[in-house]
């Protein structure tokens, strides 16, 4: 690893500027008001400012703002009510478990709504223990208020500054995830290289590249400063993603047939050139994802061109000195492989001209996607949160499982003198997730967290007990914690708990150990609480709905294979509807790879099937790559070898997907169109008359002819339809396997 690289990608991400943005907003206030007397309303200030944190999640500015101000006058509301039922334990239990229900099934809205219904319970647990009286209650509540809009105004203050620079931080990050995706590609030239282990890191890395291209689309096709007002920098911003969502495709399109590769070549050194190559381009597009987070331009050395001008004359040497009519084949599918990492190339060329942000550029952006399809759109409908009070439904599952367990820790805090309320509930409703295998990693982080962070927080006291000191280590803390909030939960509670560790000093340096004590075992009454409502109450285990995963992943291949293929048979689709297609079953194959991973974190008796479903799994992630390969071949090939031929080819593949499909949902099959089973034997027959001629013209020493661009050119695309086919007929197989 590249720590250098590492460190400079960190202090440039969204995620570290976030940090110092929550640092400055909660602290500020306590410390100004703590010059005039006023910490304790200081720290409540700060309270409702870290609730409106949870919220201001990236994404589109006009999302932000307006789910921050809603979450500015809940957090009130919920103070208010709070207050008001803490002179009575039964009321108060009844608002507990109605708050927790209601507010977690605004979930339904979608993640930013989920961090509202997050920050309301956050605002609820940590007034549950204060004993206010009057209108004591109305000023706790608009202290809160007062914290939750100084932090709204904070934040689109910054915004306003460098409007585009969360753009440009969460674009490099994407490159540089893209950049990963390719390192793990480079595995599979590795001798002895274990494929099931590579297979599953290259589908966790595709699960993390859709969700930052989630981000991005979110971003860009949302925000007016940059697809309608028409920037400079924002149709570049636009271009670099376009781009860079390609170069993805261009990277899943590499997939060949390892095995054989590894048995042909073993031998020679040529498949460690070949991942050489590609690990340098990967640490060269980390280096563009870099440059892009920092706003700074990236300059093209030449030395990836130089690299891969120096593989093309060693591969040349190498196959005219070892080519023979048995081996033929191997050197075409390696000369594809050549061909991709030219093309990757380029593309990189491209990506570092673009962090110039020449304006020249930008004016040559292609206007003609319609970008608003790319993006999805919630809207508030009551309809969709009446649909959901089912136990069919995830959301109402699991706020019912929020309910009942803060309800369940409110009583048993009850029965110990030491227990406090808002300790243990406030651990319950951070753990508690809807996925049992995020809840499960997130109580073990928690707790191992918690107990590492408490010994550093020790450690900091056991050395430095002048408080100026003990501050300002606080606030680093503090900044790290928040860096790591949205990432890395185990380093986020690792510096939190020293972070509340040396603040509850500051506040009571008299009751520390006791204080302390008591929160450690608070944390550990309600991780138990979250970890049996996690595995008895409504859980919702992944094998209920991974047929769901399935069929949608089946449907989206049929979708993208159409569009792809469509084209060698005369029937072309616009730029929108391929990249569309593309899109969907990019995120499909994600979604179906991240629901298979979670599966993997729940109990051996709730694993169906594994081995069927890994198989599925991985059989849809190679048709995924040849259809994107025969794609990637569209604009060059497409038109020349343009037949009907490829018709019944088409309607074989989709027969199959449907009937796949069709086993799955116990339903009966679609019909496309007419089906030939030996469809694809009078291509492979054109393509074995040219093969034989090319071994013919070997044996007789001729290096060049048109034989050989005319095989290599057909092969190509026969093979992606061969491999299509036969991987449609193995996800038949595998659908009754799974049925």
């Amino acid at each position: 690893m590249d720590y250098i690289r590492e460190y400079r990608s960190f202090i440039n991400s969204h995620y570290v500027s976030e940090g110092i943005r929550i640092t400055i907003g909660l602290t500020l206030p306590a410390i100004l008001l703590s010059y005039f007397h006023q910490l304790a309303a200081g720290i409540v200030i700060s309270l409702g400012a870290s609730c409106v944190i949870m919220v201001d999640n990236a994404g589109p500015i006009h999302h932000r703002r307006n789910a921050m101000f809603i979450c500015d006058g809940i957090i009130f509301f919920v103070a208010l009510a709070t207050g008001f039922a803490n002179h009575s334990p039964i009321i108060l239990g009844v608002l507990i478990s109605l708050f927790c229900f209601s507010f977690s099934m605004i979930g339904v809205y979608g993640s930013r709504a989920s961090s509202i219904g997050l920050a309301a319970l956050f605002v609820m647990v940590l007034n549950i223990d204060r004993n206010l009286q009057g209108k004591e209650i109305v000023i706790n509540a608009l202290y809160v208020f007062l914290g939750g809009i100084w932090y709204t105004l904070l934040s689109l203050f910054l915004y306003s500054f460098r409007p585009y620079k969360l753009t440009q931080q969460a674009m490099g990050d994407c490159i540089r995830s893209t950049a990963t995706f390719l390192r793990i590609k480079a595995a599979f030239y590795d001798k002895d290289t274990d494929y099931d282990k590579n297979y599953q890191s290259l589908l966790q890395q595709q699960v993390t590249v859709h969700e930052k291209q989630n981000l991005l689309r979110e971003l860009l096709f949302k925000s007016r400063n940059i697809v309608k007002e028409s920037t400079p920098v924002g149709r570049i911003l636009v271009m670099i993603f376009l781009d860079t969502v390609d170069l993805f495709e261009r990277v899943l399109s590499s997939h060949q047939d390892y095995q054989l590769m590894h048995r042909q070549f073993d031998k020679s050194d040529v498949l460690q050139q070949f991942r050489q190559v590609i690990l340098d381009m990967a640490n060269d597009l980390d280096e563009i994802g870099t440059a892009v987070m920092s706003g700074k331009s990236s300059e093209d050395d030449g030395s990836i061109h130089e690299e891969i001008k120096k593989l093309k004359n060693n591969f040349n040497a190498f196959r005219d000195g070892n080519r023979t009519a048995d081996n033929v084949e191997a050197f075409i599918s390696l000369r594809q492989i050549l061909d991709g990492i030219e093309d990757i190339g380029d593309r990189l060329h491209t990506l570092h001209t673009y962090t110039g942000y020449d304006s020249r550029i930008g004016k040559m952006a292609d206007q003609k996607l319609e970008y608003e399809q790319f993006v999805s759109h919630q809207y508030i409908d009551p309809k969709l949160l009446l649909d959901n009070f089912s136990l069919q439904s995830n959301i109402f599952r699991h706020s019912l499982r929020v309910a009942l367990a803060t309800t369940v820790g409110y009583i048993v805090s009850k029965f110990f003198p030491f227990g406090h309320s808002y300790w243990i509930l406030l651990t319950i409703i951070v753990i508690l997730k809807p996925a049992y295998s995020l809840t499960k990693k997130r109580n073990y982080d928690r707790l191992l967290g918690t107990l590492a962070g408490a010994a550093i927080g020790f450690t900091i006291l056991y050395f430095f007990r002048e408080r100026n000191v003990v501050l300002v280590c606080m606030i680093i803390l503090m900044a790290g914690a928040y860096s790591f909030m949205r990432t890395r939960y185990f380093i986020f509670v690792l510096l939190m708990t020293p972070y509340i560790l040396l603040l509850f000093y500051l506040l009571n340096s008299h009751d520390f150990k006791t204080i302390i004590l008591d929160r450690v075992i608070d944390t550990f009454i309600g991780s138990g609480i979250a970890f049996l409502a996690n595995l008895f109450v409504a859980t919702s285990w992944v094998h209920e709905q991974f047929t769901d995963y399935l069929v949608e992943m089946i449907e989206e291949n049929i979708n993208y294979f159409r569009d792809v293929a469509g084209v060698f048979a005369d029937r072309p689709v616009t730029i929108t509807q391929y990249k569309l297609s593309r899109k969907r079953a990019f995120v499909a194959l994600a979604n179906l790879s991240d629901a298979f991973s979670r599966m993997l974190s729940e109990p051996k008796r709730k694993q169906k099937n594994m081995i069927g479903n890994y198989q599925f799994v991985v059989a849809n992630h190679m048709l995924t790559s040849h259809i994107a390969t025969l794609s990637s071949y569209l604009q060059l090939l497409a038109k020349k070898y343009q037949s009907d031929d490829y018709l019944p080819i088409i309607n074989l593949v989709v027969s199959k997907l449907n009937h796949a499909k069709a086993l799955l949902q116990q339903k009966n099959a679609d019909q496309d169109g007419p089906v030939n089973k030996d469809a694809l034997r009078y291509l492979n027959d054109k393509v074995n008359v040219l093969m034989e001629q090319r071994k013919s013209e070997l044996k007789n020493g001729v290096i060049e002819s048109n034989t050989r661009k005319s095989l290599s050119e057909l092969k190509f695309i026969t093979d992606q339809f061969n491999f299509i086919t036969k991987i449609a007929t193995d996800i038949e197989k595998l659908a009754y396997t799974i049925n």
